[in-house]
């Protein structure tokens, strides 16, 4: 992973410092709160439905066992309100449709779809020694809020794909070095995200962003980017177009500062809702485009461009640095196969897991192994401060002190032995990361929603406890395949519900939680498809009748299905009418029921 040099080591710090000193004259009231508002956004601070919450970058998803286990620090020791906060807080929880509200939890992190890691409860009088622990392993919340260029994400397989042509990560460290406090673009229309994969397959989503990154190879064998513009999420779900199928590795800041100097002139600034660089690109189009081709083209020629020259971009691979594993022998790792296979064999469990949580690397003595942070009585990508650092211990001990976040909320070691795939299976299924469920349908999506965000409409965490609940048989689950479920508490979409085969939307109806139901979305994935939004059932459904309608949808799946279809495929098939047919039925019948 990124080896941080000194300089960074230093800006890190010294950000954390100057943030300390605003802190300090905003609590003096020195620093009016809406002067402050923005300082401490841009640093990752928001003030939420109860408390503060902080989110944490991990540029392209790495991190490593020291940096777990500072974040494990700080769940345990400053995720801490009050107790009269926490009763006051928990009043407000009221069962919805007759299911149980999850109580809320402290001491945790929350790893999110953007590879990032959240806290809910810090005090923010605590936020300056929270940010200085922080930096003291390299870590931040730079840009993880405000209108600015967010944290860059990636694949989690970045740089170990067996189907990748290109390695990513050096050039999202490129692109993060160069937007880090840009001073043209900190006060941009709204946020901005981009993604970045070099791989066959899309495992970063990189169409629902507002910048989407593909690095490939021309015919020539000579690198370059095919760019996407205009993606995102929301009130209007739109995925990105192509605006470039090629451009050269070392032009894409130029043609980058191009795409977002134009969206910073031309969006809109009036209508938070219409302030997303998709709205713009769909509102003008071609004529857009021909703007930022026109101002690349500009700053080429004005001499004050930013062409990454060779050595730059060897500069930042060199930081990117193996870890010392001790790969096996052909001779070993056979012998390691067969005695996995034995093992499988006699173990189904084990089968289980070897099959939906581990993968290939591109060196064939090591695997892929996913801890699934989806299991029952926590939410989705919750994890104890005692999780995080058993988390860190596992990393440390099998997979060269490396993790990465992935986009769908779990964590994965990239860096395991085949002959120690058994012994970290026992230690995390002692942890309870052993759940062999991942692409299965309780490796949902899911934001934290109304029990904790100032913005949601409605709250996630009940329903998604209530479907994993139903959904507990992994004979079941593995018998449904792969499915994508996906649920968000408002329409900002943290959840991402519009990219999820089946997607759940959290809405208001006279002071009432009431959910809106797609089918059909996609990601990019093998799995899934190109990516699309989902299709909307029709009204929204009651709290109580959300789980059989999932179970209706599901039914109709098997029914119609054809031998090893997978769900995606079926609904393409049969189509989307079937489907919402059989999900109104389930609102009858629940109705009925009631």
């Amino acid at each position: 992973m990124y080896q941080y040099t000194a300089f960074d080591s230093e800006f890190v710090k010294a950000r954390a410092a100057q943030y300390r000193d605003q802190l300090s004259r905003n609590l003096a009231g020195k620093l009016a709160d809406d002067d402050f508002r923005p300082l401490r956004l841009q640093n990752g601070w928001y003030v939420q439905r109860y408390a503060p919450m902080l989110r944490v970058a991990v540029p392209y998803g790495e991190l490593n066992s020291a940096q777990l286990r500072v974040l494990a620090q700080i769940a345990r020791d400053y995720d801490t309100p009050s107790a009269e906060l926490i009763e006051r807080a928990q009043s407000t929880q009221d069962k919805i449709g007759g299911i149980e509200a999850p109580k809320l939890t402290t001491h945790y992190g929350h790893f999110t779809t953007r590879q990032n890691v959240q806290f809910n409860w810090i005090p923010l009088d605590k936020s300056a020694d929270v940010m200085e622990l922080l930096a003291s392993v390299n870590l931040h919340g730079i840009q993880t809020s405000g209108n600015c260029i967010r944290n860059i994400t990636s694949d989690e397989r970045a740089g170990i794909a067996v189907d990748e042509d290109v390695d990513p990560r050096p050039y999202a460290e490129v692109l993060r070095q160069w937007s880090t406090l840009h001073p043209e673009f900190a006060y941009l229309p709204r946020k901005f995200k981009i993604a970045i994969t070099g791989a066959t397959e899309d495992r970063a989503a990189i169409e629902w962003h507002d910048i989407g990154l593909r690095l490939l190879r021309d015919d020539e064998g000579n690198v370059g980017f095919k760019i996407y513009v205009g993606g995102g999420m929301g009130r209007t779900p739109i995925t990105g177009t192509v605006i470039r199928e090629f451009l050269p590795w070392n032009q894409i800041i130029n043609y980058l500062e191009a795409v977002v100097r134009v969206y910073n002139g031309w969006g809109r600034r009036d209508n938070i809702y219409k302030a997303r660089i998709k709205i713009l690109v769909k509102a003008e189009g071609q004529r857009y485009f021909d703007e930022v081709n026109e101002e690349f083209d500009r700053i080429l020629e004005s001499g004050a461009h930013h062409t990454i020259p060779q050595s730059e971009l060897d500069r930042v691979s060199a930081c990117f640095v193996l870890p010392p594993v001790d790969v096996v022998s052909d001779e070993a790792q056979e012998k390691a196969e067969q005695a996995l296979l034995a093992q499988a064999k006699a173990d189904k469990e084990f089968t289980r897991w070897l099959q939906q949580n581990v993968t290939s690397h591109q060196n064939p003595g090591l695997r892929v192994v996913t801890l699934s942070f989806k299991r029952l009585g926590q939410a989705p990508g919750d994890a104890t401060a005692d999780q995080l650092a058993i988390a860190a211990d596992l990393a440390e001990k099998y997979s060269s002190s490396e993790v990465r976040v992935n986009h769908d909320q779990n964590l994965v070691l990239p860096w395991v032995r085949i002959d120690q795939l058994a012994d970290l299976y026992q230690a995390a299924k002692a942890a309870g990361f052993a759940r062999a469920n991942v692409h299965l349908l309780t490796d949902m999506i899911a934001c934290p929603g109304g029990d904790y965000c100032a913005l949601a409409n409605a709250r996630s965490l009940p329903i998604a406890a209530a479907i994993t609940e139903r959904y507990q048989d992994l004979d079941e689950l593995f018998d449904l395949g792969e499915i994508d479920l996906h649920i968000s508490g408002c329409i900002n979409s943290c959840g991402h519900h519009h990219s999820g085969h089946i997607g759940i939307l959290g809405v208001d109806k006279d002071g009432q939680e009431w959910y809106q139901v797609t089918l059909g979305g996609s990601d990019g994935s093998f799995l899934s498809g190109p990516s699309k939004a989902g299709k909307v059932v029709g009204p929204s459904f009651a709290a109580a009748e959300v789980v059989d309608v999932v179970e209706a949808v599901l039914d109709t799946y098997r029914d119609k299905r054809e031998a090893h279809e997978t769900f995606a495929r079926t609904l393409n098939r049969v189509g989307f009418d079937v489907f919402k047919a059989a999900a109104n039925s389930a609102r009858n019948t629940t109705a009925r029921a009631n």
